[in-house]
C-alpha cells in the first residue's frame, strides 16, 4: 500500500521523531501539543491485524509496548495510560501508548475527543521537558529485552 502513512519514514520534520527501530517495529513519539509523551509502536511491515502476526511475532511486537509503556509511566508519571490499538483509518498495525493527566484537553474522553478543558502552558511546559527524557528510557527498556 503506497499511500499509507504509517508505512513512511519518521522524521522530526513531520511531527513525529524516530526513538528506535528494529527489524520488524519502530517507536516513534509524537509531537502532539496537548499530550506530551504521546508514542507509537508500528510494526514495519503492512498488516493490518495482529492475527496476521505469528503467535512470536504479536509476542515480540507486545513486549515493545509493555517496555514503551512501562518508560512513559516512568518519566511523565502520568494518572494514567491509554493503550489502544484502533486502526480504523489506517489499516496497518500499530500501538498508540499515551500519558492521561486529569487536567489533560480531552480527559476524561479519549485523545480523539473534543477538548474539555485547557491545561495551563505551564503544566504543559513542564511535561515537554520531561519528554526529553523518554526516548533514553525507551531504549534502555528495550535493550533489556535483547
Amino acid at each position: 500500500m503506497t499511500n499509507c502513512i504509517l508505512c513512511k519514514e519518521a522524521s522530526s520534520t513531520d511531527g513525529e521523531t524516530l526513538i528506535w527501530r528494529g527489524d520488524d517495529c519502530r517507536v516513534i513519539l509524537i509531537n502532539d501539543p496537548n499530550l506530551p509523551g504521546f508514542c507509537r509502536v508500528i510494526w514495519a511491515d503492512h498488516v493490518a491485524e495482529m492475527t496476521d502476526l505469528t503467535s512470536a511475532e504479536r509476542g515480540h511486537l507486545m513486549d515493545l509496548v509493555f517496555v514503551v509503556e512501562a518508560a512513559v509511566r516512568h518519566v511523565m508519571n502520568p494518572d494514567k495510560i491509554n493503550v489502544a490499538s484502533l486502526g480504523n483509518m489506517v489499516p496497518h498495525i500499530h500501538w498508540h501508548i499515551i500519558p492521561r493527566f486529569n487536567d489533560d484537553p480531552f480527559f476524561p474522553g479519549s485523545a480523539w475527543s473534543e477538548k474539555t478543558q485547557d491545561t495551563p502552558k505551564s503544566t504543559l511546559d513542564a511535561r515537554k521537558a520531561k519528554v526529553l527524557e523518554l526516548p533514553a528510557a525507551i531504549k534502555s527498556g528495550i535493550a533489556a529485552l535483547f
